[in-house]
């Protein structure tokens, strides 16, 4: 009996709460709509239909995989219906995320369901390589050019492994694995030996050029003297006295019978030889002129000062360039700032900048056949490729303060350092094959053994150096040597790569 009175009563409690919210639902409705609450539906449904329109027809997604697992495919279809059954949704472009701004869609790739792999490559190829892509493909393409013509194609290489690229300029992230490169075996060069020390300058000889016809060569000296050699007997023929300070640079023309000079007196002299007088004075530097040159088809000189500045002109000086001091040769720049600058005569300004060295540069040659150079500091000697100043390799071993450089068109390079040591290298690949230290005249300290300035001569049979004991050494090669008596002492080894 306890239990049927229960029962009723929550039967009846039931029946009451439902009557309750029933007779509530009733009342709700019942009352009138205000027209600020229609005029508010009215606003979220336009704006529902504005902002979210676009999505309304696509499916729902169910939840149909276990809660964590995450999905690696970016093409995961499981949340949709399949296609064989419920309604059809299609999505336009090649794939489901935006397709690139100004790119048409193709008819093969206009409607779809999912992207095709024909639809995916024909969009590839239509989309435009971007300035990355572009800039990248131009640096490859120097670089191999670059080691090439010098040689050292190996290089351009990195060691262990490379980007393949896909037809079309799609760039992948596969990595092929490729063989260590190693260094090219150097040409033979037959060794090169003193056969001549001229003495007669009182000072350091700190400068030296040879004339076009290469019959006599000129030097310069601390002596503040100019003087003019016999090259084949080493005698010599005249002197010039004008400066009043240490001569640093000579060059002969080859358009005229003119010798140019310059010194620590801050003065550029022009000299003609037919009368062996000066007949024109360059003004302008305000510090001491460490060296000039000649442009070997018009007439321009160009001089280079401790004052940072480097100064072109014929007559007069018609341009001034901002650089700091100490070589000049051709156009190209080396400077105690440790920068080598690469100048647009025309233009009047710096083409290239070139930061590579840390230590001060203090010598530049240029290739006379290829279109290089190579640059001098006590850090190591670098090899550059014209016009942009493009890095090819480092000639490392010269640990000294190095003077001057020099290289003939046989590919050996001559560098001359403080110490008196001369090395000379196969310019290809940068092997070191000859290593000179002369013995400095009778009653020099061993402190004066150093190289100020060296230079081949028109046949490139003889070498010539200036040095800090006051003579003139002239070299040639050993015609004796052969490869069997003097071997090149070559090992494939693998190129160590640093960052230059």
């Amino acid at each position: 009996m306890v239990v049927d009175v229960q029962k009723h009563s929550v039967h009846t409690l039931v029946f009451r709460s439902l009557k309750r919210t029933h007779d509530m639902f009733v009342s709700d409705h019942a009352k009138p709509v205000s027209l600020d609450e229609e005029s508010h539906k009215v606003k979220v449904a336009v704006k529902l239909r504005t902002e979210y329109g676009p999505v309304l027809h696509m499916p729902v997604l169910k939840e149909g995989r276990v809660k964590g697992a995450l999905s690696t495919d970016p093409y995961d279809t499981s949340g949709y219906p399949p296609a064989d059954g419920g309604p059809e949704y299609l999505i336009t472009g090649t794939h489901p995320y935006p397709s690139a701004p100004g790119v048409a869609l193709t008819a093969d790739t206009q409607v779809q369901k999912m992207p095709s792999e024909a639809g995916v490559h024909s969009m590839a190829l239509a989309l435009p390589p971007s300035q990355a892509r572009q800039d990248a493909a131009r640096t490859a393409a120097s670089v191999g050019e670059i080691h090439r013509h010098a040689g050292g194609a190996e290089r351009s290489q990195p060691p262990q492994h490379t980007l393949a690229i896909m037809e079309g300029g799609m760039k992948t992230s596969a990595l092929v694995p490729r063989k260590a490169p190693t260094m090219p075996k150097p040409q033979w060069h037959p060794p090169w030996k003193l056969y001549r020390v001229i003495s007669g300058h009182l000072g350091w000889v700190r400068s030296i050029a040879v004339e076009p016809g290469n019959q006599w060569f000129v030097t310069g000296s601390a002596d503040r003297t100019i003087k003019i050699w016999d090259l084949a007997s080493g005698k010599l023929k005249l002197s010039l006295t004008g400066h009043i300070s240490t001569v640093r640079g000579v060059v002969v023309s080859s358009r005229s019978p003119y010798l140019f000079s310059c010194g620590e007196d801050k003065q550029v002299k022009c000299w003609d030889l037919e009368y062996n007088k000066v007949i024109r004075h360059y003004h302008g530097h305000l510090s001491a002129v460490y060296d000039l040159d000649l442009h070997p088809t018009i007439d321009v000189l160009v001089t280079c000062s401790r004052d940072a500045t480097a100064r072109v002109g014929t007559h007069a000086c018609a341009h001034m360039f901002s650089t700091s001091f100490v070589a000049f040769r051709c156009w190209a720049a080396g400077s105690h700032d440790t920068t080598v600058r690469l100048w647009d005569l025309i233009a009047g300004k710096t083409r290239a900048t070139l930061t590579n060295h840390k230590k001060s540069v203090r010598a530049v040659a240029l290739h006379p056949r290829q279109y290089t150079f190579a640059t001098g500091s006590p850090d190591n000697i670098k090899q550059w490729k014209f016009p942009d100043g493009n890095f090819i390799q480092n000639l490392s071993g010269h640990n000294a303060i190095i003077n001057t450089l020099a290289v003939n068109s046989d590919g050996v390079l001559v560098s001359g350092a403080d110490n008196g040591t001369v090395h000379l290298w196969d310019w290809r690949t940068g092997y070191n094959f000859q290593r000179i230290h002369a013995a400095v005249q009778p009653g020099s300290l061993d402190s004066e053994s150093g190289i100020f300035a060296c230079v081949f001569d028109h046949s490139e049979s003889r070498l010539i150096t200036a040095e800090a004991d006051k003579t003139i050494k002239v070299y040639k090669e050993d015609d004796t040597a052969t490869e069997e008596t003097h071997p090149v002492n070559w090992k494939p080894d693998i190129i160590k790569r640093k960052r230059f």
